[in-house]
């Protein structure tokens, strides 16, 4: 089975979903580091998200098998997964959607054990929590960062803008005149230069937002949001989630984008237009 046909979304068209990128590594990376210590003789799902300290327990029992609340194998210690003797896992699951990378890149952010600041912060930026922020990047001055984050290598954040929440940014990213960017996984190479909200999306690599470009994450009704996979709506499970922006798409000033749409790649929209269906691209092997 495809990619796409597990996990029908803009970003998944462009790369396989081990190689997602997920707090600045590939998933895979995290496997083998989960290989590396605690799951050292263990096969994992490709697409599974493993919380650390589930993996821990899992390594520290007599189980022969990790599963989630769906009784899907994560890890396993046999030739095949033996689900007679299996331990269900309390944060760990397959990532299907993608609210599910949200939501491992949530637990990675939150889960940051302290600072490591390599770039230049400027001394009229603040930062309150912890914050990973790579060579080569320059926090401007009037940034403020609340929450924990990564930032990437080459980014250039600012002026004048706000980052919240579990927020990571990859590398050469430009977030620009005041950007609020709040608990979204944001790719390599994209630019959200002036005047736009993001909040709980997804953006891929080589985006570009217009100025305004704004997402809307709330429901009115404060009810779970839906978005759309295979002709149907599926429930989020999320009462706060706002777009799924994949590689290399551009939007124009004062965008709006309703909630749980997902712009595939190399999709743009004209100046003033409001996305309240998914865009899906015209290139035919997508």
């Amino acid at each position: 089975m495809s990619a796409a046909e597990i996990y029908p979304c803009s970003l998944s068209l462009t790369r396989k979903i081990e190689d997602f990128p997920i707090g600045g590594m590939p998933l895979r990376v995290h496997h083998e580091m989960l290989r590396n210590g605690p799951l050292e003789n263990a096969s994992i799902h490709p697409h599974a998200w493993l919380d650390a300290k589930d993996a821990a327990l899992f390594s520290n029992s007599d189980v022969r098998s990790l599963v989630d609340a769906d009784g899907t194998p994560l890890a396993w210690l046999d030739a095949s997964p033996d689900l007679s003797k299996s331990s269900l896992a309390s944060h760990s699951f397959v990532i299907v959607h993608p609210w599910d990378l949200l939501k491992a890149n949530e637990q990675v952010i939150a889960a940051l054990p302290e600072s490591l600041l390599l770039g230049k912060v400027h001394p009229m930026a603040v930062i309150e929590g912890i914050v990973l922020i790579g060579e080569g990047t320059r926090i401007l001055p009037g940034v403020f960062i609340e929450g924990n984050a990564i930032i990437g290598e080459n980014c250039k954040i600012g002026p004048n803008c706000y980052i919240r929440g579990n927020t990571s940014i990859g590398d050469h990213c430009h977030i620009g005149q005041s950007v609020e960017i709040k608990n979204c996984l944001v790719l390599s190479n994209t630019n959200v230069g002036h005047l736009s909200y993001i909040g709980d999306s997804m953006l891929g690599e080589k985006v570009n937002l217009g100025a305004g470009t704004t997402t809307s994450n709330l429901r009115h009704d404060g009810k779970n949001h839906h978005s759309m996979i295979g002709g149907k709506l599926v429930d989020t499970g999320r009462r706060k989630f706002g777009s799924i922006i994949g590689d290399g798409v551009h939007t124009g000033i004062n965008t709006s984008i309703y909630p749980g749409r997902k712009l595939w790649p190399m999709t743009h929209t004209r100046p003033g237009e409001i996305v309240q269906q998914d865009l899906q691209s015209q290139i035919s092997n997508f």
